[in-house]
């Protein structure tokens, strides 16, 4: 593990030193010390922390310091996710010493704003990396970033959490953005973040105190006609007519079956699965079977995947091309967009329907899946790469659905 983490170290520093003075004018200095610790072995002091029992990586400011578990943390990221996994961890720590040299962490800074930039100057460095630029690791944009994405994911806030809680890291969601953030636009984006550009953007909300469901709604026909009702309401100035909806998969001349959802272009109906769609939509829980259990946003989603196929039909879009499956996963964002109520305004949430707490943690479990519906063509041909698949969903969740006609057309 300490191989592993020293030449992980040794890429993100070289890379900061050359970058650095690009973006903000001034030499990199690299970080002053790192220390390997066992949170089951002998004790240290770090930081005014004793090491016992401390399963985690952390950057110390005023030691100069970063460190990291190699008895637990390590070596059960590396075994889950990959070598990359721990590459991605120790690149975020880095990320905060990037923002103390930037100018950018200051006493009082918002511990969201921090944990941001340090995951958006990950994926600065992972671009880098991409680019087959760093000496001990190579990255696929297709499986490689997926344990990179993965490995956020199981690094997320719990659900339910605040954004301004003293210790929040973000959701899923969040985390994913912000790293994608330095993984298209650089270094420079990652400096934009603060708490402006954060409240303008963030969707790590708490529950409402009316919420009974705790944010999951159960999956049944009743439950998913409201949500058809809804994507009727949010698309309705396409100018589609609405698709019917039908129970059980139905045979079509012109797409294949894709259960548990399906779309016929032929006679502009949906089939689905309603039993399939419950146990995709069952709350989250450890011991599910593979691709089920996911949350409700996750089955719905995959419902409004169909959906939108409706509308790129009536406007003229191929529904097998390259771009279906990322113009799909970008107007299914689009109607997530439009179902949450921000705390600094934006768009307008439309309908009663609403995104809760966790919904867009679902989103990123089911884009990250094997075979994400989200992101699928008509027949059910999804997206290879699970970063391009979350891109897409970001971006029309985001900006809405205008962008999903000019970056994802034919």
């Amino acid at each position: 593990m300490d191989i592993l983490a020293r030449n992980a170290v040794a890429d993100v520093q070289e890379y900061w030193t050359e970058r650095f003075p690009k973006d903000f004018g001034k030499p990199y200095q690299g970080v002053s010390r790192f220390v390997s610790y066992d949170s089951g072995g002998a004790n240290l002091q770090l930081c005014r922390t004793n090491t016992k029992d401390l399963v985690n990586a952390f950057f110390c400011p005023s030691e100069d310091t970063i460190a990291w578990d190699r008895g637990q943390l390590l070596p059960q990221l590396a075994e889950k996710f990959g070598d990359l996994a721990v590459v991605t961890v120790l690149a975020h720590e880095i990320g905060h010493a990037v923002s103390q040299r930037a100018g950018l962490a200051k006493p009082g800074t918002q511990t969201i704003v921090s944990e941001q930039q340090a995951d958006c100057f990950t994926g600065a460095f992972f671009k880098h990396v991409a680019e087959g630029r760093a000496p001990h690791f190579v990255v696929s944009t297709g499986e490689g970033l997926n344990s990179v994405l993965q490995t956020m994911f199981s690094l997320r806030d719990q659900v339910g959490s605040s954004f301004t809680s003293r210790n929040a890291h973000g959701n899923a969601f969040d985390r994913v953005s912000a790293f994608q953030f330095g993984f298209s636009q650089g270094p420079v984006r990652c400096a934009q973040i603060d708490l402006v550009e954060i409240q303008r953007r963030i969707t790590e909300l708490p529950f409402k105190a009316t919420d009974g469901n705790r944010g999951n709604l159960p999956i049944t026909a009743e439950n998913i006609l409201q949500i058809v009702e809804n994507l009727k309401q949010v698309f309705k100035d396409s100018g589609a007519a609405p698709p019917e909806v039908l129970n059980g998969s139905v045979a079509c001349p012109n797409g294949k079956v894709t259960q548990p959802a399906s779309y016929c272009p032929a006679n502009n109906t949906i089939s689905l699965e309603v039993a399939q769609l419950a146990e995709i939509g069952a709350p989250p829980q450890r011991g599910a079977k593979k691709g089920t259990a996911i949350g409700d946003f996750a089955a719905l989603a995959e419902v409004a995947s169909r959906y939108v196929l409706s509308v790129q039909k009536a406007t003229g879009f191929p529904l097998d091309d390259t771009n279906a499956g990322l113009r799909t996963a970008c107007l299914v964002g689009s109607w997530g967009g439009a179902l949450l109520e921000r705390p600094s305004g934006g768009r307008n949430p439309v309908g009663s329907i609403r995104i809760s707490a966790g919904d867009l943690d679902e989103a990123v479990a089911e884009l990250l899946s094997g075979k994400s519906l989200i992101a699928a063509d008509v027949n059910g041909k999804h997206v290879p790469s699970g970063f391009a698949r979350i891109e897409a969903f970001r971006i029309g969740f985001m900006e809405g659905s205008a962008p999903c006609v000019e970056d994802f057309g034919a």
